[in-house]
C-alpha cells in the first residue's frame, strides 16, 4: 500500500544535504520517490508501508547525520493536529521553539568567536600594512606573543566552533558522503595542521618551505565569517515562513459552547459538528458554521484581504479565524477541525512552500554533483602550483601559494545559494499570496503563472455575482415605486423561482413589508396571480402579457434585454404597472481587473454556457475581448486545448462543476474561492472570496516571485563561476594577485545570506 508522507529533516546545513538526504532515500527498498527541500528542511517521500516506514527511512540516513523526525501522512488526517502542535510549526522543518534554540545556540558561538576574530584581523592587518612599510614591524616580543596565542585561538575555533565542519570530514572519509561541512572542515584542518607542523617542527623545516607564515588566523576567520553567516541564513529563513506562522496563530485555542442548556469553554480540538456556539465582540470564530441567532460584523481579512468587516445575520456562513467586531451572535459548528477553510488553508500553504518549482531543476542537478567536483578543483589547484610554481617562484613560495588556492577554493564554493535561490523565493511568494487571500496549491503552478498570455474566464460566479438581482424599475400610472415592490414581493415570496428571491430579497433590503396575498396561483411558465386588498396582480413574462391581452413598452424590454437582463412585468387585469429588470450583476471590480489583465498584454475571453445576447451584453461591459457562449463543459474543455494548441499559455478562472474539466486542463486553474469544492480542488489557484481582481495580484505575485528567483539564480551561479577560479590563483599569472581564504571565507558566508535577503524583499512588495 503506497503511502505519501511529509517528515522533518534535522542537521542540513546546505543544499548538498539534501541531494545526500534525496538519493539515499531513493535507494531505499519500497521508496517509490522522495523530494527533500533545503529552504523547508523537509523531505516529501511515497513508499509502500508493507516495505519499509517512517523509522527506517531515518535509521538509512542516520549515519551520515541527519535524521527524520514528525511524520505527517498526507492524508485528511494530517490536519487533525491540535491547535498546539499546528502552530508550533512554521514549514521550516524543525519546531520554532527547537529552530529558536538552535540559533541560540549558533549566536552564541558567533559571539565566542568575535573577540578571537578581531584579533586575528588585528595581526593580518598589521603585517599587511608593515610588509607596505605604512606601520613599523611587530617587535620580537610581540611576534612571540602572537607565536604561541594564535595557535590557541585557532585549537579552540577548529575543535569547538567548528565540530560541525570536523564531522563533515569525518563522513566523507567512512561513508564518502560530502557537503559543504565537507569543505570547510578540508580545509580549515589542512591550514591548521600546516600552521601547527610549522610551528613545532619550525627548525628542521627552514629552507625546505616558507616557515614565517603560518595559517592559524584563516582558520579563526574562516570559521567565524562562515558560522556568522550560517547564523544569519537561519535567522533569515525563520522570516520567510512568517507568513505560514500568521495563519496558525489565527486558529482560536477555545470555544464558548453551548451543551444541555449550559454554557462552557472547550478546547477548540473539542467542538463538534452541530455544536451551538456564542461569539461575543472581539473574539476569534473557532470553527466554521452558520448564524442561527443574533447579527454583527465580523473582520475577515484573514482569509478575503478586504479591511473592511462584512456583516453577519441568520443564516450567513462565518470561517474559523476570523474575528467577531461589534454585536454577539451564536452559530452551528457545519466544519471542525481538519474541515474548516483555515486548516485546508494552512495545509494548501506548508505543501506549496515545501514543493519544487521546475525552473528549480538546474540547480538542484549542479549542487547534487558540487561537492566532488570542487574537491577535484582545490586539489588540482594545489598539484598545479607545485608543479607549475615551483620552477618559477621555488618550492617554498610555490606551495604557500598551493596551499593558499587549496584552502581558499574550498572556502569559497557554496552550492547553498544555489540551492536556497528557488525555494526562499517561492516560500516569501506563497506566503504573500496566502496573506492577500490567493492560495497557491504548488510552486509549479506559481512559475507558470507568470508565463500566462491568455486568461479565460467564465461569466457566472466569476465575472458576475451568481446570483440574480433586481438591476432596473420602471413604473407606469400614479402607483409609488415602493407600493409595486411591496405587491411583487408579496406575490412572489409564495414562489422559488431565483428570480422571486432577488425580489424578495430587494424588498427585504430596502425595508419594504409585504402585503396579505389571497387567491394565489402559479401559471407555470408565465409567471403568477395573486389578489391583495381586493385587486387582482399577474406578475409574468411578456408571453403572459400577450395572453392577457395587456400592451407593454415593448421598445424597453427589447432594449434592456440586449443588454443581459430578463424582464418581469406586474399588470393588473387592466395595465401594465411597473416593468423589473433582473440580471446578473457584474462584479464591481471585474471592469477594473481585466483592464489590468489587457495593460499586463494577456487576452480576455469569456467561456460561458450562458446564451450569447446575455454573455455578449456582459463581455461588453467589462471590456472582454472574445466571446465564446452556449458551450457545455466539455466544449470548454476542447476549446482550452485548441488555444494551448495554437502556441497560447492558458490561465482559467472558474467557479463550478462544470468548470473542473477546463480547469484541469488549462496550464493554470484558478478557482473562485466563493465555488464548489470540486473547482477549489482542481484548480492550481484559489481566490478567496471569489475576488476577481486578486487574479491581477496573483499574476504580479508570480511575475514578482520569478524575477526574484531569476535574480538569485543569476548571483548564485555568477558567484561561484567568477569566485572559484579567483581562488584558486587565475589572476596570479596576469596580475600577480591570489584571493586570501579569509575573504573567500567572507564572501561565502554574505552569498547565503544575500539570496535569502533578496527573497525576503518581495515581502514589501506591493501587488
Amino acid at each position: 500500500m503506497e503511502q505519501k508522507a511529509v517528515f522533518t529533516v534535522k542537521g542540513m546545513h546546505c543544499a548538498s544535504c539534501s541531494a545526500i538526504i534525496e538519493k539515499t532515500l531513493k535507494k531505499i527498498d519500497g521508496v517509490a520517490s522522495a523530494e527533500v527541500s533545503y529552504a523547508t528542511e523537509t523531505a516529501r517521500v511515497s513508499f509502500d508501508g508493507m516495505k519499509t516506514d517512517g523509522a527506517t527511512l531515518s535509521k538509512a540516513i542516520e549515519h551520515l547525520g541527519y535524521s527524520l523526525t514528525s511524520q505527517q501522512t498526507e492524508t485528511a488526517e494530517s490536519m487533525g493536529m491540535s491547535v498546539d502542535e499546528h502552530a508550533s510549526h512554521t514549514g521550516l522543518g524543525q519546531s520554532k521553539q527547537e529552530k529558536l534554540a538552535e540559533l541560540t545556540g549558533m549566536r552564541r558561538m558567533v559571539i565566542a568567536s568575535i573577540p578571537l576574530t578581531l584579533f586575528s584581523i588585528f595581526v593580518m592587518g598589521w603585517d599587511a600594512l608593515a610588509a607596505f612599510g605604512l606601520v613599523a614591524p611587530p617587535t620580537e616580543i610581540t611576534k612571540e606573543l602572537f607565536h604561541h596565542l594564535l595557535p590557541l585561538m585557532a585549537t579552540y575555533m577548529l575543535f569547538v566552533v567548528g565540530t560541525p565542519y570536523l564531522l563533515g570530514v569525518w563522513r566523507f572519509m567512512r561513508y564518502g558522503a560530502a557537503n559543504m561541512d565537507t569543505l570547510i572542515g578540508i580545509g580549515t584542518s589542512v591550514a591548521y595542521f600546516y600552521s601547527f607542523i610549522i610551528s613545532a617542527f619550525e627548525e628542521p623545516l627552514k629552507g625546505l618551505i616558507d616557515t614565517d607564515h603560518t595559517y592559524y588566523d584563516v582558520t579563526i576567520v574562516v570559521i567565524a565569517f562562515i558560522t556568522l553567516g550560517k547564523y544569519l541564513e537561519a535567522r533569515a529563513k525563520l522570516k520567510t515562513g512568517a507568513a505560514l506562522e500568521k495563519l496558525l496563530n489565527l486558529q482560536a485555542k477555545t470555544a464558548l459552547v453551548i451543551r444541555n442548556g449550559k454554557e462552557m469553554e472547550l478546547p477548540v480540538g473539542e467542538v463538534v459538528h452541530g455544536d451551538m456556539i456564542i461569539v461575543k465582540p472581539g473574539a476569534r470564530i473557532p470553527v466554521d458554521g452558520t448564524v442561527t441567532e443574533g447579527a454583527s460584523f465580523v473582520d475577515e481579512s484573514m482569509v478575503t484581504g478586504e479591511p473592511m468587516p462584512v456583516k453577519k445575520k441568520m443564516g450567513n456562513a462565518v470561517v474559523a479565524g476570523t474575528i467577531n467586531t461589534t454585536g454577539s451572535f451564536i452559530f452551528t459548528a457545519t466544519k471542525v477541525g481538519k474541515e474548516t477553510l483555515l486548516a485546508r488553508i494552512v495545509q494548501m500553504v506548508q505543501e506549496a512552500q515545501g514543493s519544487r518549482a521546475p525552473i528549480q531543476a538546474l540547480a538542484d542537478k549542479i549542487s547534487s554533483v558540487f561537492v566532488p567536483i570542487v574537491l577535484g578543483i582545490s586539489f588540482v589547484s594545489l598539484a598545479a602550483w607545485i608543479i607549475i610554481g615551483t620552477p618559477i617562484l621555488g618550492a617554498a613560495l610555490a606551495l604557500s601559494y598551493g596551499l593558499a588556492s587549496f584552502v581558499g577554493v574550498l572556502v569559497i564554493a557554496c552550492p547553498c545559494a544555489l540551492g536556497l535561490a528557488t525555494p526562499t523565493a517561492i516560500i516569501v511568494g506563497v506566503g504573500k499570496g496566502a496573506e492577500e487571500g490567493i492560495l497557491i496549491k504548488d510552486a509549479a503552478t506559481l512559475e507558470m503563472l507568470h508565463k500566462a498570455n491568455t486568461v479565460v474566464m467564465d461569466k457566472t460566479g466569476t465575472i458576475t455575482k451568481g446570483k440574480p438581482e433586481l438591476t432596473d424599475i420602471r413604473t407606469y400610472g400614479n402607483v409609488e415605486k415602493n407600493e409595486l415592490i411591496a405587491i411583487l414581493a408579496s406575490l412572489e415570496a409564495k414562489s422559488e423561482h431565483p428570480i422571486a428571491h432577488a425580489i424578495t430579497e430587494y424588498a427585504k433590503t430596502n425595508g419594504i413589508q409585504l402585503r396579505d396575498v389571497t387567491n394565489f396561483e402559479a401559471l407555470k411558465g408565465k409567471g403568477l396571480t395573486g389578489s391583495s386588498n381586493g385587486t387582482r396582480y399577474f406578475a409574468g413574462n411578456t408571453a403572459l402579457m400577450n395572453e392577457l391581452a395587456i400592451s407593454f413598452d415593448v421598445s424597453h424590454i427589447e432594449t434592456e434585454t440586449q443588454k443581459g437582463s430578463t424582464p418581469l412585468l406586474l399588470a393588473n387585469e387592466k395595465e401594465v404597472l411597473a416593468i423589473i429588470m433582473i440580471a446578473d450583476s457584474v462584479k464591481a471590480e471585474a471592469v477594473e481587473a481585466v483592464q489590468s489583465l489587457h495593460e499586463m498584454g494577456i487576452k480576455t475571453i469569456m467561456l460561458t454556457g450562458d446564451n450569447k445576447n446575455t454573455a455578449a451584453a456582459i463581455a461588453r461591459a467589462v471590456g472582454i475581448d472574445e466571446v465564446i457562449a452556449e458551450v457545455l463543459p466539455d466544449e470548454k474543455l476542447k476549446k482550452i486545448k485548441e488555444l494551448q494548441n495554437a502556441g497560447r499559455v492558458v490561465a482559467m478562472v472558474g467557479d463550478g462543476v462544470n468548470d473542473a474539466p477546463a480547469l484541469a486542463q488549462a496550464n493554470v486553474g484558478i478557482a473562485m474561492g466563493t465555488g464548489t469544492d470540486v473547482a477549489i480542488e482542481t484548480a492550481g489557484i484559489t481566490l478567496l472570496h471569489g475576488d476577481i481582481s486578486k487574479l491581477v495580484k496573483a499574476i504580479s505575485l508570480s511575475r514578482l516571485t520569478m524575477r526574484g528567483i531569476r535574480q538569485n539564480l543569476f548571483w548564485a551561479f555568477a558567484y561561484n563561476v567568477v569566485g572559484i577560479p579567483l581562488a584558486a590563483g587565475a589572476l596570479y599569472p596576469a596580475f600577480g594577485l591570489t584571493l586570501s581564504p579569509v575573504f573567500a571565507g567572507a564572501a561565502m558566508a554574505l552569498s547565503s545570506v544575500s539570496v535569502v535577503a533578496n527573497s525576503l524583499r518581495l515581502k514589501a512588495k506591493k501587488i
